[in-house]
């Protein structure tokens, strides 16, 4: 009995020593867990996102160029990603991103804890499953880097993910963590970041319009990007997309009806892959970019921490002048004109070697301007090793109206090919606003980037002409003063030209008829620099050099100086800098940047009318005629004025139009000056440029949602009183007017050295 008594005393003794040791056991277990939470909670084990990096997390945010219809135009990105509003989001989406990542997204706050102890015993029992909520995903996609895959990583990762998760629930509202989920999720290929880049790349739409199958198609697509794309695994897609669908249906997000008619659906992609060169108007939001980066740059513009403003990660929106069907409109024009005119060029260069004699040295320009002489220089081989090299077959891709073409040639050849094709550029305007409402910068973004509105500059000929008449009526002389318009000799200099209008010619006609002696007499009266320096304050920032032959547009310019110029006609005298930039936000909506455009008064108010009115008679039965009488892309009635313009050898084509409420312009040449039109029926202005006008004009009125007005140019207030308009009351008309179907056959304006 007695040792009974031992052994049960020592049992008690046993359980109080085994007690205590497992309560000091737990509490040590609590204290260790309390203090490690802490040690993830202060970062000791890796920093976790502030209240700052979690209202604005440290993505990178694609930056938007949008029209002044409020369309996106395209954007500058290293991730595609744009934020969307919880407003913006499609209920579908939502709906079918709770029925299939969290069921109990509602109900928890911010952890699952049944969820995650079921998963546990999945886990262990063989079958993984995921056991993370929405909150705890958008934590993970908050930090830096993404999921771990070293274990150990990974389990301090998901206590990290379960602090931020239970501070995310405590301090946002569960639509904020929606939105902000939809914001930083990853849809793997073609660079698409975010719902809003996902819906345009697939679908080509915007969040708030995606249909429920839409919507389960991206959702499905979460849980493996690569695993589940509707492009390279379709099949998988579709049963992704219905099982989404089918959960949608088990939560009463849709009815039975509902799920039957969207899984029956085809997946119905449009595929809208983003990059710089594809989409709207490539060039524009190329040059677009580095105005951008002038202005901020010369402004001291940067963010609230004094860094400079990335446009290809910050997330800015960029509004912009340009309309987005006018856009379409002028490239459409474009490619329609130019299409037909390629055909006409090659029929002529057929037979023909363009690189011989003057044009010799072409081939070896071309060459050595090429990425791949450079490449290949760099590499330690001598010019006459590389010219090997241009002479060995490779596979390559060229440009065709009908689209890229990847062929075998030597790069020799694509050198040829390239250089034989046209090149064309467009740009419009609002006179009285200066906003840019079209550029198209050339004819093809991939293969041809050098933008030819801002950029290029060329040999402007016949379209410098109104700047000498404009200084000689604004200084004296009036449009139906009559000057000679014969062959003379100034100094070493004698024009050519033919001669139509008459001899004396009045100024009206000289300009309808875009006669050079006439030109080149009035010069030489009015004086070279003063004409220089009245064409600069026009606003053409060119060289522009101090002789007589500048009269026949013997300097270069571009056409966004060109176009600008002109619309100071149109604008009474008052210039108005073209505007590419409204205005720019950073991501949260706060202005950054506005833009203040230049404006001078360039000439009185009356020469600017008569001006107007000349130029209307260049399309009224001058060398635009063709606006009016043919039918392939003219038939224009409406009151329109302009001004044709072909340098040496039809080497450039120019015309630039104006309307009471637009402006533009438009340049045709190749990309070397000795290769052209051989005859004027093709190479003059009013063939190779003016065409891709008429078109673009035509669709312009067509759109009356566009609401341009076809009313005649405004007089000034008060009339005019300075000079006589009607020739017919001023004196005797001297010679006889060319016959319209005379007219329609002009010899343009060439230069004529």
């Amino acid at each position: 009995m007695k040792r009974e008594s031992k052994n049960s005393k020592l049992t008690e003794e046993d359980v109080k020593r085994y007690s205590l040791n497992y309560w000091k056991l737990l509490i040590g277990l609590i204290v260790f867990a309390v203090l490690f939470l802490i040690s993830v909670r202060v970062g000791i084990f890796g920093k976790l996102p502030t209240f700052k990096d979690l209202e604005n997390p440290k993505s990178n945010l694609a930056s938007e160029i949008i029209t002044d219809d409020n369309k996106v135009l395209g954007t500058y990105y290293v991730h595609n990603r744009s934020n969307v509003k919880y407003s913006e989001l499609s209920p579908s989406l939502v709906q079918a991103l709770v029925s299939t990542e969290d069921k109990r997204f509602y109900e928890h706050s911010g952890i699952d804890y049944s969820r995650t102890l079921s998963t546990v015993v999945l886990t262990l029992g063989g079958n993984k499953q995921g056991g993370s909520t929405i909150t705890q995903q958008l934590a993970l996609n908050l930090f830096g880097e993404r999921r771990a895959k070293n274990s150990l990583k990974r389990i301090m990762q998901k206590f990290q993910e379960w602090i931020t998760a239970v501070r995310l629930e405590r301090n946002y509202t569960k639509e904020e963590i929606v939105m902000m989920y939809f914001n930083t999720v990853d849809f793997g290929a073609y660079n698409t970041f975010g719902i809003k880049s996902a819906a345009r790349t697939y679908f080509n739409s915007t969040p708030e319009k995606l249909t429920p199958d839409q919507a389960a198609l991206l959702v499905g697509m979460l849980k493996g990007p690569g695993e589940y794309s509707p492009v390279r695994r379709p099949e998988r897609a579709l049963a992704r997309r219905n099982l989404v669908l089918q959960n949608m249906r088990d939560q009463n997000f849709i009815s039975s009806e509902e799920f039957e008619k969207n899984k029956a659906k085809p997946l119905g992609l449009k595929l809208t892959i983003s990059n710089y060169g594809e989409g709207l108007a490539p060039y524009f939001r190329a040059v677009l970019k580095e105005e951008i980066k002038k202005e901020f740059q010369r402004l001291a513009i940067t963010k609230p921490d004094g860094t400079p403003y990335d446009l290809d990660r910050d997330g800015l929106k960029i509004y912009t002048p340009i309309n987005y069907k006018m856009q379409q409109y002028a490239e459409d024009a474009q490619k329609e004109w130019m299409t037909r005119l390629q055909r006409e060029f090659d029929k002529q260069w057929k037979r023909r070697n363009a690189f011989t004699g003057k044009n010799a040295n072409l081939l070896i320009t071309g060459m050595k301007r090429s990425d791949r002489w450079h490449t290949l220089k760099s590499e330690g081989m001598t010019e006459d090793q590389i010219k090997k090299e241009f002479e060995k077959k490779v596979p390559m891709t060229l440009f065709t109206w009908k689209g890229s073409v990847d062929t075998v040639m030597t790069p020799l050849d694509s050198i040829k090919y390239t250089k034989l094709f046209l090149r064309n550029a467009m740009m419009a305007m609002e006179p009285k606003t200066g906003y840019i409402k079209a550029w198209v910068g050339g004819i093809n973004f991939e293969h041809f980037k050098y933008d030819q509105v801002r950029l290029g500059t060329r040999q402007v000929g016949s379209t410098a002409k109104p700047f000498v008449y404009a200084y000689a009526i604004d200084n004296g002389y009036g449009p139906c003063v009559s000057i000679p318009n014969h062959m003379q000799t100034y100094g070493d200099w004698t024009p050519k030209g033919t001669v139509q209008g008459g001899d004396p010619i009045t100024l009206k006609n000289a300009i309808k008829y875009s006669q050079n002696y006439a030109s080149a007499y009035l010069i030489s009266e009015v004086g070279a620099s003063n004409v220089a320096e009245f064409t600069k304050r026009m606003g053409v920032n060119s060289n522009i050099p101090n002789n007589l032959s500048i009269a026949l547009g013997s300097y270069d310019a571009s056409l966004f100086d060109m176009v600008g110029a002109y619309s100071a006609f149109v604008n009474q005298g008052t210039y108005v800098e073209p505007t590419m930039i409204l205005r720019i936000e950073d991501k949260n909506g706060a202005p950054i940047y506005e833009k203040a455009p230049k404006v001078s008064m360039v000439l009185n108010r009356e020469t600017a009318y008569a001006m107007v009115d000349m130029l209307k008679g260049v399309v009224d039965g001058g060398t635009g005629s063709r606006l009016r009488w043919d039918p392939n892309f003219g038939g224009l009635k409406n009151p329109i004025g302009g001004k044709t313009g072909t340098t040496n050898d039809n080497s450039d084509a120019w015309f630039i139009g104006i309307t009471p409420e637009l402006v533009a312009g438009v340049w045709t040449g190749a990309e070397d000056r000795g290769i052209s039109f051989s005859s004027m029926q093709y190479g003059q202005g009013a063939a190779a440029a003016m065409p891709v006008f008429g078109l673009f004009m035509r669709k312009v009125y067509a759109d009356k949602n566009l609401n341009y007005s076809q009313e005649d140019f405004p007089k000034p207030e008060g009339g005019i009183t300075r000079f006589e308009m009607d020739c017919s009351n001023y004196s005797k008309f001297y010679g006889n007017e060319p016959s319209q179907s005379d007219s329609q056959q002009l010899d343009d304006d060439r230069l004529g050295f």
